[in-house]
């Protein structure tokens, strides 16, 4: 499902990643760590084509996404489900409207929009909220949406960036709970996290970064 063939990516003239080769099945589920820094973010970038290599191949589903068009860079994302770390929800929507925005894209009528945003958020334990702004939703229940939001496409492949980085250790690992759900019914789940402690809780395939090198790839913390 992915494959990184030689993978730099530079900032200025500074390295982020150093020539990263490694692959993700189809339907696994697999932990990216290491320390502040390691690339882990710059890595979920290229994956989702926010970034394109300096250097090597990124492919997903067997498409080399540096050579995809617009068009088709956009189809590809509608079948992948991203977790930012900063939630990027659209202050002046609420829930409910937020998570039914990529619905709306995908041409699904209003009320099946409707019934998966509402199944989305019940979810995570949020369906009471559909109404609410994202202003008036502490930083967990944010993230709580932005799982949702990430769920309610039923997409192939599911890229998270520190997904728990906002929740206390309860609700981390409820959430964890329902990226692995997601992964049992064969979605391809890549996390991103420093939480070791959440690795070793949950234990996966682990891919660890250091300094932009890919270091280790086995089970469970480093």
């Amino acid at each position: 499902m992915i494959r990184l063939e030689g993978v730099t990516k530079t900032y200025r003239g500074r390295p982020a990643l150093l020539g990263v080769s490694a692959s993700v099945e189809k339907g696994e589920f697999v932990f990216l760590t290491g320390p502040s820094g390691a690339g882990k973010s710059t890595l979920l970038r290229l994956l989702y084509r926010a970034e394109v290599p300096d250097a090597g191949r990124v492919l997903v589903g067997g498409r080399d996404l540096t050579h995809l068009s617009r068009r088709e860079v956009a189809e590809m994302r509608r079948r992948m489900g991203v977790v930012f770390q900063d939630f990027k929800l659209l202050r002046r929507r609420t829930v409910g409207e937020n998570i039914t925005l990529v619905l709306d894209l995908l041409g699904l009528p209003e009320r099946e929009q409707q019934r998966r945003a509402y199944l989305a958020l019940r979810q995570v334990g949020l369906h009471h909220r559909l109404s609410a702004y994202p202003e008036e939703l502490s930083g967990g229940e944010q993230q709580r949406v932005a799982v949702a939001r990430a769920l309610v496409v039923q997409p192939e492949v599911i890229l998270a960036d520190e997904p728990t980085g906002n929740l206390d250790p309860e609700r981390s690992h409820e959430l964890m709970d329902f990226l692995r759900e997601a992964h049992y019914r064969g979605t391809t789940v890549v996390v991103a996290t420093h939480d070791v402690t959440l690795i070793a809780a949950h234990p996966a395939r682990t891919l660890v970064l250091d300094r932009g090198r890919l270091v280790r790839d086995g089970w469970g913390p480093p």
